[in-house]
C-alpha cells in the first residue's frame, strides 16, 4: 500500500516538475486575461478599419461583404445543389429542403479528391475538374434532366459585389492554382460547366464556408447570427447592420460580413504576442507574412508549432535526453490529429508515447508528460485567441442592437473544434468570461459549409421569389410621369366644371365660393373670437390683432368632442360647442363681451354670403344628424339663444384651408393659395370673379374652396386606384365619397398600409405568415407611424419596436418591407397632391396671361409638417408638372384659429369701407 502511495507521489511530483519546466520554456504562449481583453480591443479596432471605406484598403482584417442579407425563416423549400471547395476533399451535395413549417433537410453527397497537381496547377484545369465532378454526381443521381440552382462554398478570401459573384483575393491553406487570383470564380466555374451541354445549373450564390456554417445553424436556430470555423483554417462571419458597411450602398437591413480574421496581425498588430516558434513556422509556410492569426490558431499549423517547440526543447536537452530523430526534424510530421490524441483524457499519455515512438524517439515518462503539456499550451492559446476575437464580435452585435444583454447563437464547424477533446470547453469558458453580458449558445454545424451553401441558395431563391411578389404590390403605387400629367389634366377639367353654372352640380370638385374677397393689408386691428371645428378636438380662441406692426397674440383652450356627440344629433353638437364657448369666456374673464366671431368649420359648405354656410356633407368621422343641408351659422345662433347667456357677432364662417391661406397672406401678400395636407386634404385659391359663374359680378377676386377631396368620385381616377384603396373606401364611414382624399390624407394612409401588410402576410411574405389580432383592427396603423418608420434617423431596430407595439413580431427583413410599403403609400399621396396643386398654379398662370408666375402657397397639416419626405416630394412634383410657375411654400402658423380671426378682421374692414362708400 505504501509503495502505491509512493508511486503516486512520485508521479504527481514528476508531473508537476515537467509542467513547471514547460511553463517556464513557453512563458510567452500563456496569455493573461488582461492580454486577452487587449487583443479583443485590438480586434474591434481592426473590424472598424475593415468596415470603413477609407481605411479598408490598408486593413488587415478585410471585413468582406457577402451579400447574404437574410437568414433562413423556415419557409424555404425545393431542391438545390451545393459544391464545397476549400479543404482536403471536394464535396458535391444535393439538398432537399422540406415544405414550409417542417424545417427538414435531406442530403445526398459525394466526396471527390483534390490532387496536388490540380490545386497547385493551372486555374482553368481546376474549374474544369470541379465541373467534371459535378457532372459525374448529377449523372449518378439522375439529375441531368432538371434545372437546379447551385450554391458554391468557396473557402478563400473573395471580394463580392453581389451574391453570385466573387473575385479571389488570395489563395490560403494549400491551394495555389495559377491565374485565378483577381478573377471572378463564379464566371470561371460557369464557363467550365458550359462544356457539359446536358447540365442546366444556375449558380445563385457564392458562399464562404464560415457563412455556410452560420446559415446551416440558423436554419435550426433563428438566434444564430455568427459563424466560426476552427479547422484546417480559421475564420468568422456575423450579421452586421448595413448602416455600418461603407463598402456597400444602402442603410437598410443587415448583411453577413466575412471577417477573414485569419489575417489579423498581418500588419504587425500582434507582434508582441508572437513567439520565436510562430516566426519560424511563418518563414517555412507557403505564404510568409500572411494569415498571422490563423497560423497561431488553426489545425493546419498547431501540429507544426508543437514539432518546432519539441525540437528546440530536445536541442536544449530538456526532452528525450537531448536526442532528436530525423522525423522530428521533418516538417509536417506532427499533425493536429496527433495533438488532439495526446490531449485525450485518460489515454492521452499512452497516445503521446505511441506518437513519439512513431517519430523514432525513446520518450521517458517525464518526456510524455512534458510533451502533453506542450500540446495543452499550444491548443489552449489557440482557443484563447479565438475567444478574444469572437468576444469582440459579440460585443459589437450587442452594441449594434443597443441591448443590455445579448442572446445569440454561434454556429461552429471545423475539424479542430470537432476532434480536439478539450477545445470546445476551453473556448466556451473563455468567451463567457470575456463577455459576461452575452448569453451565448454554441451550436455545432451539421454538414456545415456545404449544407450552408444550399441554405444560402434556398434563402436567395426564397428572397428572389418574395421580392418579385412584393415589387408587384409596390408597383401599383409607383406613378409614372404620364399618369401624374393625366391626374393634373383631369383635376384641371374638374376645376373648370365646378366653376361653370351648367356643370357645377355634376362636378366632383365642388369649387365653393367662400365670399372672402380680400387678403389682409396690415391695417386690421381689434379683439376677435375664433372657433375651430374640424376634428376630434374643438378650439376656442381669443385673437388680438395690432395694426402697423402686423402683430397677432392668441389665447386658446382645447375641448374634446366625444364620439357620441360627433355622431349624435345636430342640436347636441351645437349645444356642446356653445358650452365650450361659455367655459372659455368664463376662463378669460370675458363673460358678457360681444366680440366679432369667425367660425372655422372644416367641412364642405355651400355659402351664399360670408356669414352663411350650408353643410353639404360630413367628413372626417362626423355623423351628427339634422345638419346636412342646414346653415351651420344659424344652428350656432340658435344654440347661443337656447343658452341665453351671451351674444356674439358671427361675422364669417370659414374653411380651415381658407384660414391657412389668410394666415400666410398676412405675412406674404403673394400668398393666394391655401393647402391642407393633414387628417384631411383640401385646397383653396383666389379666383377671378369673372370665372365664377355661381356668383354675380365680374370685378375683383374671391377665394374658392375647391373641396378637392371628392375628386375622382365620378370614377375618373379609377385607373390609378388599387384594390387596397377600394378596401379602405368600402370600410369607411362614407363609401364612394372623397376618393382623392382617401388616397392623399393622413386619416387614410395608415389604413392603406395596414391593408397591404395584411395581404403580404396572407401571402406568407411578412411576419412568418402570422396576422396578429391587432393588425386585423381597423385604424390601428396610424399615419403617425408612417412618419416615424420613414424617418431617415430611425434605425431598423426602432422600426421593429414600433411594429412590436402593434403586436407584430417582425424580423429585420420584415421591417425593411414595412418601411418600403410606408414609403410607397406616402410617396404616391405626395405626388397626387402635387399633381392637383400643379393644375391650380398652371390655371392661375394661364388666367393671368403670364409667361412665368410667382406665387406663394400657405400650407398646414400634420402630414406636410411631420412626415419626413412628404413636403419634399410634393414640391418636386409641382416643379416638374408646372415648370413655368415659381412656387414658394410657406408653413402656416395656426391657420384655422388665427386665419378665422384674420378673415373676420378683413370682412369687418371691407364692411366698414362699404358703409363709408
Amino acid at each position: 500500500m505504501f509503495a502505491v502511495h509512493l508511486m503516486a507521489f512520485y508521479f504527481s511530483k514528476l508531473k508537476e516538475d515537467q509542467i513547471k519546466k514547460v511553463d517556464r520554456f513557453l512563458y510567452h504562449m500563456r496569455l493573461s486575461d488582461d492580454t486577452l481583453l487587449d487583443i479583443m480591443r485590438r480586434f474591434r479596432a481592426e473590424m472598424e478599419k475593415g468596415l470603413a471605406k477609407d481605411t479598408n484598403p490598408t486593413a488587415a482584417v478585410k471585413m468582406l461583404p457577402t451579400f447574404v442579407r437574410a437568414i433562413p425563416d423556415g419557409s424555404e423549400n425545393g431542391e438545390f445543389l451545393s459544391l464545397d471547395l476549400g479543404g482536403s476533399k471536394f464535396r458535391v451535395l444535393k439538398v432537399q429542403v422540406a415544405e414550409e413549417g417542417k424545417r427538414h433537410v435531406q442530403m445526398e453527397s459525394q466526396f471527390y479528391p483534390t490532387p496536388n497537381e490540380i490545386i497547385r496547377g493551372n486555374g482553368t484545369e481546376l474549374f474544369e475538374y470541379v465541373a467534371d465532378c459535378l457532372a459525374d454526381f448529377m449523372k449518378s443521381k439522375d439529375l441531368k434532366h432538371k434545372k437546379l440552382p447551385l450554391g458554391l462554398t468557396f473557402s478563400f478570401p473573395c471580394r463580392q459585389t453581389k451574391l453570385e459573384e466573387g473575385v479571389l483575393l488570395s489563395w490560403t491553406k494549400k491551394f495555389k492554382a495559377r491565374g485565378v487570383q483577381d478573377t471572378d470564380v463564379v464566371s470561371r466555374l460557369t464557363k467550365a460547366m458550359r462544356r457539359h451541354k446536358d447540365m442546366d445549373v444556375d449558380i445563385l450564390a457564392l458562399v464562404n464556408d464560415t457563412v455556410g456554417t452560420m446559415m446551416t445553424c440558423a436554419y435550426d436556430d433563428p438566434y444564430c447570427e455568427v459563424g466560426v470555423i476552427i479547422g484546417t483554417g480559421t475564420n468568422a462571419c456575423y450579421m452586421e447592420d448595413m448602416s455600418n458597411i461603407d463598402l456597400v450602398e444602402g442603410d437598410e437591413g443587415r448583411m453577413c460580413i466575412n471577417t477573414e480574421w485569419g489575417a489579423f496581425g498581418d500588419d504587425g498588430a500582434l507582434e508582441d504576442i508572437r513567439t520565436e516558434f510562430d516566426r519560424e513556422l511563418d518563414l517555412g509556410s507557403l505564404n510568409p507574412g500572411k494569415q498571422m492569426f490563423e497560423k497561431m490558431i488553426s489545425g493546419l499549423y498547431l501540429g507544426e508549432l508543437v514539432r518546432l517547440i519539441l525540437l528546440k526543447m530536445a536541442k536544449a536537452g530538456l526532452l528525450f535526453g537531448g536526442e532528436k530523430s530525423s522525423a522530428l526534424h521533418t516538417k509536417g510530421k506532427i499533425e493536429t490529429r496527433h495533438v488532439a490524441a495526446m490531449e485525450k483524457y485518460k489515454e492521452g499519455l499512452a497516445n503521446t508515447r505511441e506518437i513519439l515512438v512513431d517519430l523514432g524517439l525513446e520518450p521517458s515518462e517525464a518526456d510524455c508528460i512534458a510533451v502533453q503539456h506542450v500540446c495543452t499550451i499550444v491548443s489552449f492559446r489557440s482557443a484563447n485567441l479565438c475567444a478574444a476575437a469572437l468576444a469582440a464580435i459579440l460585443t459589437r452585435l450587442r452594441e449594434n442592437k443597443k441591448v443590455e444583454r445579448l442572446r445569440t447563437t454561434v454556429g461552429v464547424d471545423g475539424t479542430l473544434y470537432k476532434i480536439h477533446p478539450q477545445y470546445p470547453k476551453r473556448l466556451h469558458k473563455v468567451v463567457r468570461k470575456l463577455v459576461p453580458s452575452c448569453d451565448v449558445r454554441f451550436l455545432l454545424s451539421e454538414s456545415g459549409s456545404t449544407k450552408g451553401a444550399a441554405m444560402v441558395t434556398a434563402v436567395a431563391s426564397r428572397v428572389q421569389a418574395q421580392r418579385k411578389q412584393i415589387d408587384k404590390v409596390l408597383a401599383l403605387f409607383r406613378l409614372t410621369r404620364e399618369q401624374l400629367v393625366d391626374v393634373q389634366a383631369k383635376m384641371r377639367a374638374e376645376l373648370e366644371y365646378g366653376l361653370k353654372k351648367k356643370s357645377h352640380g355634376l362636378a366632383t370638385v365642388r369649387m365653393l365660393p367662400t365670399y372672402v374677397c380680400g387678403l389682409p393689408d396690415g391695417t386690421e386691428k381689434g379683439k376677435f373670437l375664433a372657433l375651430d371645428l374640424g376634428g376630434t378636438n374643438f378650439r376656442v380662441l381669443l385673437v388680438k390683432i395690432r395694426s402697423g406692426r402686423r402683430s397677432v397674440r392668441m389665447y386658446n383652450k382645447i375641448f374634446a368632442i366625444p364620439l357620441e356627440i360627433m355622431q349624435g344629433t345636430g342640436e347636441e353638437l351645437f349645444d356642446h360647442i356653445v358650452q365650450c364657448i361659455a367655459d372659455f369666456l368664463d376662463y378669460m374673464g370675458l363673460k358678457g363681451a360681444s366680440l366679432p366671431l369667425g367660425f372655422t368649420f372644416s367641412f364642405p359648405c355651400r355659402q351664399m354670403s360670408i356669414d352663411k354656410g350650408t353643410l353639404i356633407g360630413w367628413t372626417k368621422g362626423f355623423k351628427a344628424t339634422d345638419c346636412e343641408g342646414e346653415d351651420v351659422v344659424d344652428m350656432l345662433r340658435e344654440a347661443i339663444k337656447r343658452r341665453n347667456e351671451f351674444d356674439l357677432d358671427i361675422v364669417a364662417v370659414v374653411n380651415d384651408t381658407v384660414g391657412t391661406m389668410m394666415t400666410c397672406g398676412y405675412e406674404d401678400p403673394n400668398c393666394e393659395i391655401g393647402l391642407i395636407a393633414g387628417t384631411g386634404s383640401n385646397m383653396c385659391y383666389m379666383e377671378d370673379m369673372r370665372n365664377i359663374e355661381m356668383v354675380e359680378g365680374d370685378e375683383g377676386k374671391m377665394c374658392i374652396n375647391t373641396e378637392w377631396g371628392g375628386f375622382g368620385d365620378n370614377g375618373c381616377i379609377d385607373d390609378i386606384r388599387t384594390r387596397y384603396d377600394t378596401e379602405v373606401d368600402e370600410g369607411s364611414l362614407n363609401p364612394g365619397k372623397q376618393r382623392y382624399e382617401k388616397m392623399t390624407s393622413g386619416m387614410y394612409l395608415g389604413e392603406i398600409v395596414r391593408q397591404i401588410l395584411i395581404d403580404l402576410t396572407k401571402q406568407g411574405l411578412l411576419f412568418r405568415g402570422q396576422i396578429s389580432e391587432r393588425l386585423r383592427t381597423r385604424g390601428i396603423f396610424e399615419t403617425k407611424f408612417l412618419s416615424q418608420i420613414e424617418s431617415d434617423r430611425l434605425a431598423l431596430l426602432q422600426v421593429r419596436t414600433i411594429l412590436q407595439q402593434l403586436g407584430l413580431d417582425s424580423t429585420c427583413e420584415d421591417s425593411i418591407v414595412v418601411k418600403e410599403v410606408c414609403g410607397a403609400v406616402s410617396r404616391r399621396a405626395a405626388q397626387l397632391c402635387g399633381a392637383g396643386l400643379a393644375a391650380i398654379v398652371e390655371k392661375r398662370r394661364e388666367d393671368q396671361g403670364l409667361e412665368h408666375l410667382r406665387i406663394t402657397v400657405g400650407v398646414d397639416g400634420t402630414l406636410y409638417k411631420l412626415h419626413p419626405h412628404f413636403s419634399r416630394i410634393l414640391q418636386e412634383t409641382v416643379k416638374e408638372l408646372a415648370p413655368r410657375c415659381d412656387v414658394t411654400f410657406m408653413l402656416s402658423e395656426d391657420g384655422s384659429g388665427k386665419g378665422a380671426a384674420l378673415i373676420t378682421a378683413v370682412a369687418k374692414r371691407l364692411q366698414q369701407a362699404q358703409k363709408e362708400n
